[in-house]
């Protein structure tokens, strides 16, 4: 501080640099006069540049504290009166902002009640409970049943080599189910698995024999979509192998899968058919759970419907797993979920499973 300034002056120049910045706070003498009352997010940006305001003019370097320091350079007659100057600049300063502090405390408080009030006298916004997807339901249907006769449920990868998509399966090079217009080939030669077959395999590895498991999973063929058919589906695959497994025993596990499934008066039939992986293969009816074989619009009027294919494990199946077919024997069996959960359900397209529209799916619950 220069000795040939005014000390006066000096506490002038603070008090007036003070009101300058103080400006701005002017309006919240008379808040009633607001236009615009200011959010809760506003009035705590005010609330943070008073405090620096407040550090401004009344800190340890602030205008009014270097007036304070000229006090002892004042002359003694002078002395007491400019050191109650200084007092009385410092007072107003500090209870400008005080008041204003105090009334943006009010002003915050009241903001925020505002904000976090509930009137428990509006009507509440009612949650609405998902559900299961009906496929979901089928599947979990599916699995109780096998689980409580003994079987495991196995889930493995969707992405596949030829060895297991094909090879373990005896399906030859030049079967058609290797043909690129029947399956998805990646570009680094994998495929994606065109049945759940594939998890029989790893489970084999993995575990030898004897085992009983199913696999429920996706699968993915190249079909055209249509009421009946899409490029992605859901399947589940059935696997008992042990010591003296015979076509009875799988005639038995699937007659006792359809009566709890779709009743106790369900009949099943099979018909010779041909499958690379199993030998004997059979295709697999059961009666039709709406009219009982009497004939209707779900059966098509025959009185059946194709539940899918099964048949005894072909011994080389089960030699690419080093399992000996002189010591054990096997059945596997396989069927579309979607499909069952259509026929169920008597839907006409199985699209509608896919499509996720809300209003198909809300029937569901």
């Amino acid at each position: 501080m220069s000795p040939d300034k005014d000390p006066n002056q000096e506490v002038e120049a603070a008090r007036r640099a003070f009101e300058r910045d103080f400006g701005r706070f002017d309006f919240f003498a008379s808040p009633v006069a607001l236009s615009k009352p200011l959010t809760f997010s506003e009035l705590e940006a005010e609330q943070r540049a008073l405090a620096e305001l407040r550090i401004q003019h009344l800190g340890k370097k602030s205008g009014i504290a270097s007036t304070k320091k000229l006090i002892g350079q004042a002359p003694t007659q002078e002395r007491a009166s400019f050191a109650r100057l200084v007092q009385h600049t410092e007072g107003a300063i500090r209870h400008s902002i005080d008041e204003v502090e105090q009334l943006l405390g009010d002003l915050i408080e009241s903001a925020r009640i505002e904000r976090d009030t509930i009137d428990v006298t509006m009507p509440g916004r009612r949650s609405r409970p998902g559900h299961l997807h009906p496929i979901t339901l089928m599947r979990q249907r599916i699995e109780d049943i096998f689980v409580s006769l003994g079987y495991a449920v196995e889930d493995d990868r969707e992405i596949e080599t030829d060895f297991y998509n094909f090879d373990a399966l005896n399906i030859p090079e030049g079967h058609p189910a290797r043909d690129p217009q029947d399956t998805f080939y990646t570009n680094d030669g994998f495929a994606l698995r065109s049945q759940t077959s594939t998890v029989q395999i790893h489970a084999m590895q993995r575990r030898g024999a004897p085992v009983r498991m199913i696999a429920p999973g996706r699968v993915f063929r190249r079909d055209t979509p249509d009421p009946t058919h899409n490029p992605m589906f859901f399947q589940v695959e059935g696997l008992c192998v042990d010591r003296g497994i015979t076509m009875a025993h799988l005639k038995g596990t699937l007659a006792e899968f359809v009566q709890r499934l779709f009743g106790p008066e369900t009949r099943t039939r099979f018909r010779p058919s041909y499958f690379p992986f199993t030998e004997p293969s059979a295709e697999v009816d059961y009666s039709c759970f709406n009219c009982g074989g009497a004939g209707c619009r779900i059966c098509k009027g025959s009185g059946w419907i194709e539940l899918g294919g099964s048949g005894m494990v072909h011994p080389n199946v089960l030699r690419a797993v080093s399992v000996n077919p002189e010591e054990f024997t096997g059945f596997a069996f396989g069927l579309g979920i979607d499909r069952t959960c259509a026929r169920i359900y008597q839907l006409d397209d199985i699209r509608l499973l896919f499509e996720n529209d809300i209003r198909f799916l809300e029937q569901f619950r």
